[in-house]
């Protein structure tokens, strides 16, 4: 939503008190609830295996770059499943502090750079907390090494564990889960793979943005050339993209996030080259190659041939790895075959509005490809789906479960996370506002019953709609009223602007209840 449509809107909501002041209450009916971050969102720490020292290695300002490299850069063993830190002598692990939601709040130990981008549940934790939430008691969170498989032993050993520790110190209640990106595939192995104990220990389960079919156009790229967490000016006092290039190519974690094969696209993943491409008489034409998930292996066969990194003095070969690639075809098997128990109550809330990379194109029909060992180093095209900027709909719609429900939210991957219309709808699945709707600290109820938002362009301009319905439970009755409001502004370079107008309608009822409608539409030109 625009900023100035959204002011309107708080505006409106606090006239209504519906949007509340923070509160220090304690629910002490609220089931308990495990958060669990995706890839990248948990803090890592680096232990010595001689002194038992711990380092924080993952995310970390000062010599990130240098520590990253010796600490996190790793080789799969195909053996245990496991990716194994070069230096023998340290393992990672993650921090438990404050029931392991330190690890997955604020991920910058120095809120220097990047700002909101390297803060993960954050909004969250503080939103939930003034639910009446309570952190080890009713509240924890679950993060975890990233680099791992998410069907490795180790990790669902110790997830099966924390969610029998929350279930012991909250008294035999179950817990409701709530997963962002692939720690909706985490989750999704553990309940196939121990469906008992998950349908022993949870209540329900809310994936925010999970790539049940992969994140196509975003896995290639990241295979191919790596990925940057921080961009500007800011990334050089953080990991390179090709430090991170040189990890993430033994990560099964990464090749678990590759288009699934089995799924029936509706928009099939490519990967596409133009190559330059000689006659019989000598002549260069330039050709645009395409090749389909399957087909695109070979592709990264032969551009990562050579790849290598240095590490104490020795070469070590990193070319693409298809002993993962193995493992992770498995993980995708088990993860197709997982089913919900009847218990358990699935929702799925998914990121839209963004265009979102699906296929993947290197090269150009001015400047094509002469040798696949460029490729690495290239910029790649993108051909755009609709999405979250980085999991396509399709993809995160399709969860293979008999899903409660499936709510889209115009939103950034990562940034949908503190969105608070997803709080609501949070809020909501997870009877927070319960009894029904009650809060104790303003004496009222609010029963949201309907929340529709569109965003399109037409004509330059991008618009905006909003529609909101609830009906209020209050001693202090207001009467049948419409009223409306509008605002616009001109932004500083004075070649854009904004326009929001918005319509509330109160219907009185009986028993002290009213209806409050509201509508709004902003349109933005210059954008």
């Amino acid at each position: 939503m625009t900023v100035l449509l959204d002011d309107m809107v708080r505006a409106i909501e606090a006239w209504l008190r519906i949007l509340k002041e923070p509160n220090a209450y304690v629910d002490p009916n609220l089931d308990p609830v495990l958060l669990v971050p995706g890839i990248a969102g948990s803090i890592l720490n680096a232990k010595d295996g001689e002194t038992g020292k711990e380092e924080r290695v993952w995310v970390r300002i000062w010599e990130a770059d240098r520590e990253f490299r010796d600490k996190l850069w790793c080789k799969f063993d195909p053996e245990s499943g496991k990716t194994l830190s070069l230096d023998p002598n340290i393992s990672i692990v993650v921090p438990e502090d404050r029931d392991g939601l330190y690890a997955i709040d604020c991920l910058d130990p120095a809120m220097l750079i990047g700002r909101n981008s390297v803060c993960y549940f954050h909004d969250m934790i503080n939103e939930m907390t003034s639910w009446g939430y309570q952190e080890g008691k009713t509240l924890f969170g679950f993060g975890y090494d990233f680099r791992q498989s998410n069907r490795l032993k180790e990790t669902l050993d110790r997830l099966a564990a924390k969610l029998d520790a929350i279930y012991t110190a909250s008294g035999g209640k179950r817990i409701n889960v709530v997963t962002h990106s692939m720690g909706g595939l985490l989750v999704k192995c553990f309940m196939s793979l121990h469906s008992d104990i998950f349908e022993k220990y949870v209540k329900s389960w809310i994936a925010i943005a999970a790539p049940f079919q992969g994140a196509p156009g975003y896995v290639t790229s990241t295979l191919m050339n790596g990925m940057s967490f921080v961009d500007g000016w800011e990334a050089y006092f953080f990991v390179s993209k090709w430090s991170m290039h040189q990890l993430l190519i033994e990560c099964p974690s990464i090749y678990e996030l590759m288009a699934c094969l089995d799924h029936e696209w509706e928009h099939v993943p490519l990967l596409q080259i133009w190559k330059q491409i000689q006659d019989g008489n000598g002549n260069s034409t330039p050709i645009l190659e395409t090749f389909t998930p399957i087909e695109a292996v070979s592709i990264f066969t032969q551009a990562l041939s050579t790849n290598e990194l240095s590490y104490g003095g020795v070469d070590i070969p990193l070319p693409f790895n298809k002993e993962i690639l193995q493992w992770a075809n498995k993980t995708r098997d088990i993860l197709s075959s997982a089913k919900l128990p009847s218990s358990v109550k699935f929702y799925n809330v998914y990121g839209t509005g963004l265009d979102t990379p699906q296929s993947v194109c290197y090269g150009s029909v001015d400047s094509p490809i002469l040798d696949l060992q460029e490729l690495p180093f290239l910029d790649a095209t993108y051909i755009n789906v609709n999405g979250d900027g980085t999991v396509p709909v399709e993809s995160s719609k399709a969860d293979g479960l008999d899903a409660e429900a499936r709510v889209g939210i115009p939103g950034e991957h990562r940034g949908i996370l503190c969105d608070k219309h997803l709080f609501r709808i949070v809020k909501h699945w997870l009877k927070a506002d319960h009894d029904p709707f009650y809060n104790p600290v303003n004496d009222y109820v609010i029963l949201p019953t309907l929340f529709e938002i569109e965003r399109h362009r037409d004509k330059g301009k991008e618009v905006t709609s909003l529609k909101e319905e609830w009906e209020i439970v209050s001693e202090d009755e207001r009467e049948a009223m419409v009223g409306s409001i509008s605002a616009s502004c001109v932004g500083d370079d004075l070649t854009s602007s904004q326009e929001a107008h918005a319509t509330f309608i109160v219907h009185p009822q009986s028993n002290g209840k009213q209806h409050i409608e509201l509508k709004a539409v902003s349109v933005t030109a210059g954008v």
